[in-house]
């Protein structure tokens, strides 16, 4: 992104900071990630796109080497171990410009973190 102390006031905002190559992997990352949270509200937080249900469901931004996606993703085994190699040192994602974006993955990272919202949402409902 342009270096700059302002916040981008949308998502689109963000995202025309690129150049045209970081542009087109973001846009497909973000019809992706809508996609899998069709329900979900864009918003921008911490300077980065995210998606908003109940609560924040994921980030993800653009940095000078590769595509970050955040929070690390637990709960699913099989989806754990499909990400274990875009691990970084806290666990947040971080998918390479210099590989295949996996955007089928992606998609599965949100779509677990929307039932994992919806079951924290109804479980708060629950208590007292």
């Amino acid at each position: 992104m342009k270096e700059s102390d302002s916040k981008p006031a949308s998502v689109d905002d963000y995202i025309a900071g690129f150049p045209a190559e970081v542009q087109a992997i973001l846009k497909k990352v973000r019809a992706t990630v809508t996609a899998a949270a069709p329900e979900a509200q864009e918003v921008i937080s911490y300077r980065m796109p995210a998606l908003k249900q109940k609560g924040i469901l994921i980030f993800y931004a653009a940095f000078k080497g590769h595509i970050g996606f955040y929070p690390p993703i637990t709960g699913d085994a099989k989806l754990e171990q499909a990400a274990a190699p875009y691990a970084g040192e806290k666990g947040n994602l971080r998918f390479p410009y210099d590989q295949a974006i996996p955007y089928e993955l992606i998609g599965k990272l949100t779509e677990l973190r929307v039932a994992q919202d919806k079951a924290k949402a109804a479980a708060k409902k629950r208590k007292p």
